[in-house]
């Protein structure tokens, strides 16, 4: 029986590697089931047509349940994303992905800290992170530029947080962030100035605006 993870991944109809590592293994439950759950032995060799629609919210829960949110978080982003303010503005899409980015759970998946977003929520909400010298354990709280986010100096001898130069050895850390292996320390350099992610943005934005 697959557990919760894999079977949003099926009702995505793809992996969304909510598990880290776990995701790339054999008994992975997309891998073994790669359909909708639910779905007749004979309509799993035909593709469901979704409409406009369908196609939208698909893709909402798509990246909702990426980063782990819930559906009201979700929608306060993108209200505060399609608001104009000031004389530059970028796209909504784009200002969306950065209020996304910019949570502190996903800053400490982004380092590698944690294999899965979902770790690194746990990461937070247990106090084994600081930002600028200060304990926070708010998994939501957003980071800005120069913010110094560090693990506690109490974590660093935890299992979590052992042997981060094999780890890291694989991880690629965008380029808005900057990382003092040393230290298991992080710089906030910048904002993401582009949409990294294979997600529509815009879909989800036309979603919201019905």
């Amino acid at each position: 029986m697959t557990d919760k993870k894999c079977k949003v991944c099926r009702r995505a109809g793809e992996k969304l590697f909510l598990k880290g590592d776990r995701c790339f293994t054999p008994k992975c439950g997309f891998t073994t089931h790669p359909y909708a759950p639910g779905r007749l032995d004979s309509e799993r060799k035909h593709k469901s047509t979704l409409s406009e629609y369908g196609e939208q919210m698909k893709e909402k829960q798509k990246v909702r349940n990426i980063y782990m949110i819930s559906e009201k978080q979700f929608s306060n982003y993108v209200q505060n994303a399609t608001k104009k303010t000031g004389s530059h503005i970028i796209s909504p899409a784009l200002q969306l992905y950065q209020s996304l980015e910019e949570r502190l759970d996903n800053v400490i998946y982004r380092l590698g800290l944690a294999k899965s977003r979902a770790l690194s929520r746990q990461i937070v909400f247990h106090g084994h992170i600081t930002v600028n010298g200060r304990k926070i354990n708010v998994p939501s709280y957003k980071v800005r530029i120069n913010d110094v986010i560090a693990v506690r100096e109490g974590s660093k001898a935890t299992k979590l947080f052992t042997d981060l130069i094999n780890k890291l050895k694989q991880h690629t850390i965008p380029n808005w962030l900057e990382f003092d292996m040393t230290k298991i320390s992080a710089k906030i350099l910048s904002v993401p100035t582009e949409i990294k992610d294979t997600f529509d943005l815009a879909k989800v934005l036309e979603f919201y605006s019905k």
